[in-house]
């Protein structure tokens, strides 16, 4: 992916799951190598982090984990107004449709379920990263 094709500087995954949170890495580093790209293990841990210099351009979450999960952090970001703006996509294991719903109007963005291969997850975030799905 070309540089200029990719607006987004500075990437967040809060993911409770080491493997997602690695696998994510790997292809964000492979397609877009100048992106800033953080982790948060939990809502909590990413609320800690950007209440201090963390200000990323997009924001993926995962909805099931620990302490805050996804929807809880979606409602609080939205209170906190350097970040409401920020674009929050889904990403999870879930596809119920009461998800999606409820995380639209929490604010979310995008709703992606969580894809099955690595070809499938790299052309998500080709197309995630060069705004064509939102």
């Amino acid at each position: 992916m070309s540089d200029n094709s990719c607006k987004y500087t500075s990437v967040l995954l809060i993911d409770d799951d080491i493997d997602d949170r690695m696998i994510f890495g790997e292809v964000l580093r492979e397609l877009a190598p100048d992106i800033h790209y953080h982790e948060a293990i939990n809502g909590e841990d990413a609320l800690i982090k950007l209440s201090q210099d963390l200000l990323p351009d997009l924001i993926f979450v995962d909805l099931n984990m620990p302490r805050v999960d996804g929807k809880q952090f979606l409602a609080e970001i939205q209170q906190l107004d350097h970040l409401k703006d920020i674009p929050v996509i889904i990403y999870t294991t879930s596809s119920h449709e009461v998800d999606k719903k409820e995380t639209r109007e929490l604010g979310a963005s995008y709703f992606l379920t969580k894809p099955n291969s690595l070809h499938e997850l790299t052309n998500i975030l080709t197309d995630i990263l060069q705004q064509k799905l939102f």
